[in-house]
């Protein structure tokens, strides 16, 4: 054992004739008697104290450290001691990812994790205290979608805190927690009556922004970020190369979602519409930071934009244009009334025709087939719709005879 054990209470003397005898200290019988005391890693001591009594308690406590460290699954006993503000200061400062993201992530942490388990210390916190917590959020009229993004920053940022030795397992991770369901709703994709209602009731200058979403499945990040020289007419493409997001609402270029760039076909139609569009309102270069809002200038010739070569305001438009138009065309405001919905109504289109789910997992930028098949898996075509099809297209053109597909043959 490389470590040691302290008794507080006795010490060992040699006595004048040689011998080693046991004395009391001035410690005896105040405090805890036993101290087991080990070079940590990091080449400091390290120790814990223990009660009288309980001396193998201690010796064992101290044969467990020394396996950990042999193990590699040592953790000092004092980085449970950080509260979990502090690690969530430092787990921020240390992030990569994309600013619009990070923004997004700080503001939840800091919202709805913080004020409730922000002063706990790492080492403190258990399994029940994140349930705990979920119901709180529960309770605070938080949607389920949100709550699990929530949910997923506060176990990543504890998944860290393992990674970096500060704890030995994450507690979100626990059997018992359970993170927050979604509300099963299927995805009801708008019908063509109500798509063209709302294009009509737009104004002019956006009305080809319908088109572009609900005719190529763009986002609307990405349809306020398209440029002239994005659209091949020629071989009819659209390459979406990047967005407009806003970093406290400030513009700035990036790239699509998830950092891919991807061509989608261009239906003729849209290809009319972006052609009128462009013949009444030429494009303007806007010139806006990348990324970052002090990241490096990027111009490109934007379709839609506002006056003296600035970008449509995402929020101005959903406010002065599009909810109003909503509410002109009749439907009803709510959670799928945002121009997301265009894009599902793109994947009822595309599913409908017999598009393969692949295909339309690449046309609307997602990462995973799989997730494209989830979300929208209730809108294909069923097999035996499929079956009847096939066979009315089979013998559509087959003689119009008495003894037919449909009569049954006379022996």
């Amino acid at each position: 054992m490389a470590g040691h054990i302290q008794d507080r209470w006795y010490k060992v003397e040699t006595s004048p004739d040689g011998k080693a005898r046991k004395v009391k200290t001035d410690r005896h019988g105040l405090g805890l008697r036993y101290r087991a005391r080990y070079i940590g890693p990091d080449g400091t001591e390290k120790s814990k104290s223990f009660p009288d009594r309980q001396k193998r308690l201690a010796e064992q406590w101290l044969a467990q450290v020394e396996a950990d460290m042999a193990r590699g699954q040592y953790i000092d006993p004092q980085a449970g001691r950080l509260t979990v503000r502090q690690h969530a200061e430092r787990w921020l400062a240390s992030l990569t990812m994309d600013p619009g993201t990070y923004v997004g992530t700080e503001q939840r942490i800091r919202l709805h994790v913080l004020p409730y388990l922000g002063s706990r210390t790492l080492g403190s916190l258990r399994p029940t205290h994140i349930r705990e917590w979920l119901r709180k959020l529960q309770d605070g009229g938080v949607a389920p979608a949100y709550q699990r993004v929530i949910f997923a920053n506060l176990s990543t940022m504890l998944t860290a805190a393992v990674d970096d030795r500060l704890i030995p397992e994450n507690p979100c991770r626990s059997s018992s927690v359970r993170a927050p369901k979604l509300d099963p709703r299927r995805i009801v994709p708008w019908p063509r009556e109500r798509v063209l209602a709302v294009r009509c009731a737009l104004p002019e200058q956006y009305r080809a922004m319908v088109d572009l979403a609900g005719g190529c499945g763009l986002r609307q990040g990405e349809v306020l970020g398209l440029a002239a020289e994005d659209v091949d007419f020629i071989e009819g493409v659209v390459h979406v190369e990047r967005q407009v997001k806003l970093i406290r609402n400030r513009p700035v270029f990036a790239p699509p979602k998830g950092a891919r760039a991807r061509t989608v076909p261009l239906p003729e139609s849209v290809a009319w519409s972006i052609e009128e569009h462009i013949s009444q309102r030429s494009p303007a270069a806007v010139t806006l930071p990348w990324r970052a809002v002090d990241g490096a200038p990027v111009t490109a010739s934007l379709i839609f934009h506002r006056d003296q070569g600035r970008p449509v305001n995402r929020n101005d438009f959903n406010r002065g244009a599009w909810r109003p138009a909503l509410v002109s065309a009749g439907v009803p405001l709510g959670r799928a009334s945002g121009m997301h919905a265009l894009r599902h109504f793109y994947a009822s289109v595309l599913l409908d025709a017999g598009e393969s789910v692949k295909a339309l997992s690449e046309y609307l930028g997602h990462h995973d087939p799989g997730f494209t098949l989830r979300t929208y898996t209730h809108l294909m075509p069923s097999s035996e719709k499929r079956t009847r099809e096939a066979v009315d297209r089979a013998f559509a053109d087959g003689p119009d005879t008495a003894d037919g597909p449909t009569t049954a043959q006379e022996e």
